[in-house]
């Protein structure tokens, strides 16, 4: 057999490729930030439908100066951001730097313990609002603590508080709202609630019916 059968002409391979810009553009998905969560921050995120109730439970949205004393990863500041809520009127309290980051695309936040922060600013400071998911093992604790920094801030109602708590939990002029689901919180094995507390403010005019004084 004749050897050229085993050889490559000696001309160039080649093949017409027609140049495109056409093409349809890709969009890359971001991935989602992974938190990772201490078990010792008892931090047990709220899932954002029943963020999205406590919020409602709240009242109508306004220029009302609310506190979020237990901020975590954040999921009950989104949920109040998503409602209209402006983050001018949102303080965020957290203790642990690890889940500081996502808070200050929300509003306000205060990197300390909460119990030391109240006991800091009682006097000084009064939020028309707060909403809360606070530490289980410290729940009276840290609502005793938010009371105490609770008042009308120069509106008509009275300071509102909305909280999840354990179903044992109960205290003076508490409303419950609704019991969860046992799964509510898979890595918790605690029942919970829904609460609303009403401060006890009453509402002074003068003379002419403009606002005196808030007394409780």
């Amino acid at each position: 057999m004749k050897r050229s059968v085993y050889t490559r002409p000696d001309k160039p391979l080649r093949i017409a490729v027609k140049a495109r810009s056409d093409f349809a553009k890709v969009e890359i998905a971001s991935t989602p930030e992974i938190i990772a969560i201490d078990k010792f921050t008892e931090c047990h995120v709220t899932p954002p439908e029943v963020a999205a109730r406590m919020v409602r439970y709240l009242g109508e949205v306004g220029d009302y100066l609310t506190l979020e004393p237990s901020a975590g990863t954040g999921s009950l500041s989104r949920a109040l951001i998503e409602s209209g809520h402006s983050p001018c009127e949102l303080v965020q309290v957290e203790r642990h730097t690890k889940l500081l980051a996502p808070l200050y695309q929300f509003g306000t936040v205060i990197n300390r313990c909460f119990l030391e922060y109240s006991a800091e600013v009682r006097g000084k400071v009064e939020f028309a609002r707060v909403i809360m998911n606070p530490p289980f093992s410290q729940v009276r604790r840290h609502i005793a603590a938010a009371l105490d920094l609770m008042g009308p801030h120069g509106h008509l109602e009275a300071p509102t508080l909305v909280a999840l708590v354990p179903v044992t939990f109960e205290t003076v002029d508490m409303e419950t709202l609704e019991h969860l689901t046992d799964d509510t919180f898979a890595t918790a094995r605690v029942r919970t609630k829904i609460i609303r507390i009403r401060t006890g403010a009453t509402l002074h005019r003068d003379k002419t019916g403009s606002i005196d004084k808030w007394t409780h």
